[in-house]
Protein backbone atom coordinates (compact mmCIF):
# COMPACT_ATOMS: atom_id res chain seq x y z
CA UNK A 1 0.00 0.00 0.00
CA UNK A 2 1.21 3.62 -0.65
CA UNK A 3 0.47 6.21 1.39
CA UNK A 4 -0.48 9.67 -0.17
CA UNK A 5 0.01 12.49 2.16
CA UNK A 6 -1.28 14.79 0.76
CA UNK A 7 -3.22 16.06 -2.14
CA UNK A 8 -5.80 17.37 -0.70
CA UNK A 9 -3.80 19.56 1.93
CA UNK A 10 -0.46 20.25 3.05
CA UNK A 11 -0.19 17.48 6.22
CA UNK A 12 3.92 18.39 6.73
CA UNK A 13 3.14 22.26 6.77
CA UNK A 14 0.43 22.50 9.13
CA UNK A 15 -0.36 18.77 10.66
CA UNK A 16 2.81 17.26 11.19
CA UNK A 17 2.03 16.44 14.90
CA UNK A 18 -1.43 14.62 14.05
CA UNK A 19 -0.09 12.71 11.08
CA UNK A 20 2.72 11.11 13.55
CA UNK A 21 0.48 10.34 16.06
CA UNK A 22 -1.90 8.87 13.76
CA UNK A 23 1.52 6.45 12.85
CA UNK A 24 2.34 5.85 16.35
CA UNK A 25 -1.23 4.71 17.00
CA UNK A 26 -1.00 2.47 13.47
CA UNK A 27 -4.54 3.65 11.91
CA UNK A 28 -6.34 6.28 10.31
CA UNK A 29 -10.03 7.67 9.42
CA UNK A 30 -10.50 9.09 6.14
CA UNK A 31 -14.06 10.14 5.06
CA UNK A 32 -15.31 9.56 1.63
CA UNK A 33 -15.48 13.00 -0.13
CA UNK A 34 -18.12 11.74 -2.48
CA UNK A 35 -20.26 10.20 -0.02
CA UNK A 36 -19.82 11.49 3.64
CA UNK A 37 -21.36 9.30 5.41
CA UNK A 38 -18.66 6.60 4.80
CA UNK A 39 -15.52 6.37 6.73
CA UNK A 40 -12.71 3.99 6.05
CA UNK A 41 -10.57 2.81 8.74
CA UNK A 42 -6.97 2.34 7.23
CA UNK A 43 -4.37 0.45 8.65
CA UNK A 44 -1.25 2.06 8.62
CA UNK A 45 1.43 0.00 10.01
CA UNK A 46 5.09 -0.84 8.68
CA UNK A 47 3.66 -4.24 7.72
CA UNK A 48 1.39 -2.80 5.03
CA UNK A 49 2.48 0.34 4.13
CA UNK A 50 4.84 0.00 1.40
CA UNK A 51 6.08 3.68 1.10
CA UNK A 52 4.55 7.54 1.99
CA UNK A 53 4.39 10.14 -0.33
CA UNK A 54 4.08 13.27 1.05
CA UNK A 55 2.91 16.62 -1.27
CA UNK A 56 4.45 20.09 0.67
CA UNK A 57 5.02 23.55 0.16
CA UNK A 58 6.94 23.78 3.17
CA UNK A 59 8.07 20.57 5.24
CA UNK A 60 9.97 22.78 7.90
CA UNK A 61 7.75 20.96 10.96
CA UNK A 62 8.23 17.89 9.58
CA UNK A 63 11.45 17.43 9.54
CA UNK A 64 12.42 16.89 12.88
CA UNK A 65 10.25 14.25 13.18
CA UNK A 66 11.02 12.06 10.59
CA UNK A 67 13.47 10.17 13.04
CA UNK A 68 9.53 9.03 14.39
CA UNK A 69 9.01 7.09 11.14
CA UNK A 70 11.82 4.79 11.37
CA UNK A 71 10.94 1.71 9.48
CA UNK A 72 8.94 3.21 6.97
CA UNK A 73 10.07 4.38 3.41
CA UNK A 74 8.94 7.91 2.09
CA UNK A 75 10.06 10.84 -0.11
CA UNK A 76 8.71 13.98 -0.73
CA UNK A 77 7.43 15.85 -3.23
CA UNK A 78 7.95 19.66 -2.34
CA UNK A 79 6.49 22.22 -4.81
CA UNK A 80 9.03 25.90 -4.63
CA UNK A 81 8.15 28.52 -6.90
CA UNK A 82 8.81 31.91 -6.95
CA UNK A 83 5.29 33.69 -7.12
CA UNK A 84 4.86 36.30 -4.83
CA UNK A 85 1.89 36.84 -2.28
CA UNK A 86 -0.80 37.49 -4.96
CA UNK A 87 -0.55 33.92 -5.73
CA UNK A 88 0.54 32.06 -2.38
CA UNK A 89 0.13 34.43 0.15
CA UNK A 90 0.65 32.40 3.04
CA UNK A 91 4.41 31.17 2.11
CA UNK A 92 7.25 32.40 3.81
CA UNK A 93 9.93 34.17 1.67
CA UNK A 94 11.48 31.17 -1.03
CA UNK A 95 15.08 32.75 -1.06
CA UNK A 96 15.41 33.18 2.25
CA UNK A 97 13.85 30.48 3.43
CA UNK A 98 12.07 28.08 1.68
CA UNK A 99 15.57 26.89 -0.47
CA UNK A 100 17.17 26.39 2.68
CA UNK A 101 14.44 24.21 4.16
CA UNK A 102 14.54 22.61 0.71
CA UNK A 103 18.78 21.98 1.72
CA UNK A 104 18.05 20.81 4.93
CA UNK A 105 15.37 17.96 4.22
CA UNK A 106 17.88 16.88 1.39
CA UNK A 107 20.78 16.66 3.95
CA UNK A 108 18.71 14.71 6.14
CA UNK A 109 16.87 11.77 3.86
CA UNK A 110 19.02 12.30 0.52
CA UNK A 111 18.37 13.64 -2.90
CA UNK A 112 17.04 11.05 -4.33
CA UNK A 113 14.23 11.43 -1.97
CA UNK A 114 13.25 15.07 -2.26
CA UNK A 115 11.73 15.70 -5.87
CA UNK A 116 11.43 19.32 -6.43
CA UNK A 117 7.93 20.28 -8.21
CA UNK A 118 8.04 23.57 -10.01
CA UNK A 119 4.45 23.87 -10.74
CA UNK A 120 1.82 24.84 -12.02
CA UNK A 121 3.49 27.20 -14.63
CA UNK A 122 0.86 30.06 -15.08
CA UNK A 123 1.17 32.79 -17.70
CA UNK A 124 0.28 36.87 -17.06
CA UNK A 125 1.42 39.96 -18.05
CA UNK A 126 3.48 40.33 -14.47
CA UNK A 127 4.60 35.79 -14.60
CA UNK A 128 5.41 36.13 -18.17
CA UNK A 129 7.43 33.35 -19.98
CA UNK A 130 11.15 35.42 -19.33
CA UNK A 131 9.88 35.14 -15.84
CA UNK A 132 9.24 31.63 -15.21
CA UNK A 133 13.05 31.12 -17.24
CA UNK A 134 14.61 33.42 -14.76
CA UNK A 135 13.16 32.41 -11.89
CA UNK A 136 13.42 28.27 -12.85
CA UNK A 137 17.15 29.12 -13.24
CA UNK A 138 17.51 30.70 -10.07
CA UNK A 139 15.78 27.97 -7.84
CA UNK A 140 17.96 25.16 -9.96
CA UNK A 141 21.20 27.01 -9.13
CA UNK A 142 20.27 26.50 -5.86
CA UNK A 143 19.07 23.06 -5.89
CA UNK A 144 22.04 21.57 -7.78
CA UNK A 145 23.31 18.81 -5.67
CA UNK A 146 20.00 18.15 -3.45
CA UNK A 147 17.57 17.01 -6.25
CA UNK A 148 17.89 14.84 -8.93
CA UNK A 149 14.42 15.40 -10.47
CA UNK A 150 12.26 18.56 -11.14
CA UNK A 151 8.76 18.36 -12.30
CA UNK A 152 6.51 20.81 -13.87
CA UNK A 153 2.96 21.71 -15.07
CA UNK A 154 1.11 24.26 -16.63
CA UNK A 155 -2.04 25.40 -15.25
CA UNK A 156 -5.55 24.45 -16.17
CA UNK A 157 -8.06 26.84 -15.88
CA UNK A 158 -10.65 25.28 -14.53
CA UNK A 159 -14.00 27.54 -13.39
CA UNK A 160 -13.15 27.23 -9.88
CA UNK A 161 -9.11 28.01 -10.69
CA UNK A 162 -10.96 31.39 -12.90
CA UNK A 163 -13.25 32.62 -9.83
CA UNK A 164 -10.26 31.97 -7.82
CA UNK A 165 -7.70 33.78 -9.58
CA UNK A 166 -10.15 36.43 -10.91
CA UNK A 167 -7.97 39.87 -11.45
CA UNK A 168 -4.90 38.07 -11.78
CA UNK A 169 -5.46 38.37 -15.44
CA UNK A 170 -3.92 34.97 -16.28
CA UNK A 171 -4.00 33.22 -19.57
CA UNK A 172 -4.09 30.05 -20.84
CA UNK A 173 -1.01 28.60 -22.26
CA UNK A 174 -1.22 27.58 -26.15
CA UNK A 175 1.04 24.88 -27.38
CA UNK A 176 4.20 27.22 -28.61
CA UNK A 177 3.88 28.60 -25.65
CA UNK A 178 4.46 25.21 -23.83
CA UNK A 179 7.49 24.20 -26.11
CA UNK A 180 9.60 27.19 -25.58
CA UNK A 181 9.13 26.52 -21.80
CA UNK A 182 9.40 23.09 -21.87
CA UNK A 183 12.69 23.32 -24.47
CA UNK A 184 14.22 26.38 -22.10
CA UNK A 185 13.76 24.82 -18.83
CA UNK A 186 14.96 21.24 -20.07
CA UNK A 187 18.26 23.10 -20.85
CA UNK A 188 18.46 24.51 -17.40
CA UNK A 189 17.52 21.49 -15.78
CA UNK A 190 20.40 19.48 -17.14
CA UNK A 191 22.91 22.39 -16.26
CA UNK A 192 22.11 21.69 -12.78
CA UNK A 193 21.94 17.64 -12.86
CA UNK A 194 17.99 17.28 -13.11
CA UNK A 195 16.16 15.19 -15.24
CA UNK A 196 12.87 17.06 -15.94
CA UNK A 197 9.39 15.64 -16.23
CA UNK A 198 5.55 16.92 -16.55
CA UNK A 199 2.71 16.23 -14.46
CA UNK A 200 -0.75 14.84 -15.90
CA UNK A 201 0.33 16.33 -19.34
CA UNK A 202 -1.12 15.33 -23.18
CA UNK A 203 1.09 17.33 -24.87
CA UNK A 204 4.22 14.98 -25.61
CA UNK A 205 7.87 16.87 -24.60
CA UNK A 206 10.12 14.73 -24.93
CA UNK A 207 11.15 15.68 -28.32
CA UNK A 208 12.53 18.69 -26.14
CA UNK A 209 13.90 16.42 -23.02
CA UNK A 210 10.67 16.39 -21.06
CA UNK A 211 9.30 13.22 -20.25
CA UNK A 212 6.33 12.36 -19.03
CA UNK A 213 6.32 11.43 -15.81
CA UNK A 214 4.22 10.18 -12.76
CA UNK A 215 4.37 11.93 -9.28
CA UNK A 216 3.30 8.33 -6.91
CA UNK A 217 6.25 6.64 -9.13
CA UNK A 218 6.37 2.46 -9.26
CA UNK A 219 10.29 3.22 -10.55
CA UNK A 220 11.12 5.01 -7.82
CA UNK A 221 8.90 3.43 -5.28
CA UNK A 222 10.67 0.30 -6.06
CA UNK A 223 14.27 2.09 -6.15
CA UNK A 224 13.88 3.20 -2.30
CA UNK A 225 12.41 0.24 -0.81
CA UNK A 226 14.41 -1.94 -2.93
CA UNK A 227 12.03 -4.44 -4.20
CA UNK A 228 9.43 -5.19 -6.75
CA UNK A 229 6.04 -4.18 -6.75
CA UNK A 230 2.84 -5.06 -8.02
CA UNK A 231 0.48 -2.19 -7.98
CA UNK A 232 -1.71 -0.90 -10.89
CA UNK A 233 -2.61 2.70 -12.42
CA UNK A 234 -4.69 4.88 -10.31
CA UNK A 235 -7.85 4.96 -11.86
CA UNK A 236 -9.27 7.75 -9.26
CA UNK A 237 -6.81 10.11 -11.11
CA UNK A 238 -7.30 11.51 -14.25
CA UNK A 239 -6.61 8.86 -17.51
CA UNK A 240 -3.49 11.19 -18.40
CA UNK A 241 -1.95 10.34 -15.13
CA UNK A 242 0.63 7.75 -14.41
CA UNK A 243 0.75 7.80 -10.83
CA UNK A 244 -0.06 4.19 -9.33
CA UNK A 245 -2.80 3.42 -6.44
CA UNK A 246 -2.09 5.16 -3.69
CA UNK A 247 -4.84 6.13 -0.55
CA UNK A 248 -4.70 9.57 0.47
CA UNK A 249 -5.04 10.11 4.34
CA UNK A 250 -5.77 14.00 3.44
CA UNK A 251 -8.61 16.02 3.67
CA UNK A 252 -10.43 18.42 1.17
CA UNK A 253 -10.66 22.05 2.59
CA UNK A 254 -7.85 22.07 5.22
CA UNK A 255 -5.19 22.93 3.68
CA UNK A 256 -3.56 27.32 5.06
CA UNK A 257 -1.42 27.89 2.01
CA UNK A 258 -3.69 30.11 0.40
CA UNK A 259 -2.45 29.40 -3.28
CA UNK A 260 -5.12 30.75 -5.44
CA UNK A 261 -4.43 28.24 -8.16
CA UNK A 262 -5.77 25.30 -5.49
CA UNK A 263 -7.76 22.82 -6.21
CA UNK A 264 -8.00 21.20 -3.13
CA UNK A 265 -10.02 23.94 -0.97
CA UNK A 266 -13.34 24.76 -2.26
CA UNK A 267 -14.35 28.06 0.27
CA UNK A 268 -12.76 30.00 2.68
CA UNK A 269 -14.88 30.04 5.31
CA UNK A 270 -15.37 25.85 5.29
CA UNK A 271 -11.61 25.65 5.50
CA UNK A 272 -11.79 28.02 8.58
CA UNK A 273 -14.60 25.71 10.15
CA UNK A 274 -12.78 22.88 9.71
CA UNK A 275 -9.52 23.77 11.39
CA UNK A 276 -11.45 25.03 14.07
CA UNK A 277 -12.05 20.63 14.53
CA UNK A 278 -8.22 20.48 14.18
CA UNK A 279 -7.34 17.45 16.82
CA UNK A 280 -3.65 16.39 16.86
CA UNK A 281 -5.04 12.62 18.59
CA UNK A 282 -8.10 12.10 16.80
CA UNK A 283 -8.24 9.49 14.53
CA UNK A 284 -9.54 11.72 11.46
CA UNK A 285 -8.52 14.84 9.90
CA UNK A 286 -9.69 18.50 10.77
CA UNK A 287 -13.26 16.34 11.51
CA UNK A 288 -15.68 14.91 14.46
CA UNK A 289 -17.30 11.54 14.26
CA UNK A 290 -20.75 12.32 13.61
CA UNK A 291 -24.70 10.34 13.94
CA UNK A 292 -25.68 8.44 10.99
CA UNK A 293 -21.38 7.80 10.39
CA UNK A 294 -20.60 4.65 8.77
CA UNK A 295 -16.99 3.60 10.13
CA UNK A 296 -15.67 0.32 7.89
CA UNK A 297 -12.37 -1.49 8.44
CA UNK A 298 -10.87 -0.84 4.55
CA UNK A 299 -8.80 -4.19 3.22
CA UNK A 300 -4.98 -3.08 2.91
CA UNK A 301 -2.28 -5.05 2.32
CA UNK A 302 1.99 -4.51 1.23
CA UNK A 303 2.21 -4.44 -3.05
CA UNK A 304 5.51 -5.92 -2.67
CA UNK A 305 6.18 -9.38 -4.87
CA UNK A 306 7.03 -12.26 -2.62
CA UNK A 307 10.40 -12.57 -3.88
CA UNK A 308 12.38 -9.96 -2.29
CA UNK A 309 15.55 -8.47 -4.32
CA UNK A 310 17.76 -5.88 -4.07
CA UNK A 311 17.67 -3.58 -6.96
Amino acid sequence: MIISASRRTDIPNYYSDWFINRIKDGYVYIRNPFNKKQISKVDITKDVVDCIVFWTKNPKNMIDKLDELKGYDYYFQFTLTSYGKDIEPNLPNKSEELITVFKRLSDKIGKDNVIWRYDPILLSDKYNKNYHLKAFEKIANNLKGYTNKVIISFIDLYDKTLKNTKGLNLKKLNKEEMIFLAKNLSIIAEKNDMSIETCAEEIDLSEYGVRQGHCIDKTLIENIIGCKIKANKDKNQRAICGCIESIDIGAYNTCLNGCRYCYANFNEKTVEDNLKLYDINSPILCDNIREGDKIYERRVESFKENQMSLL
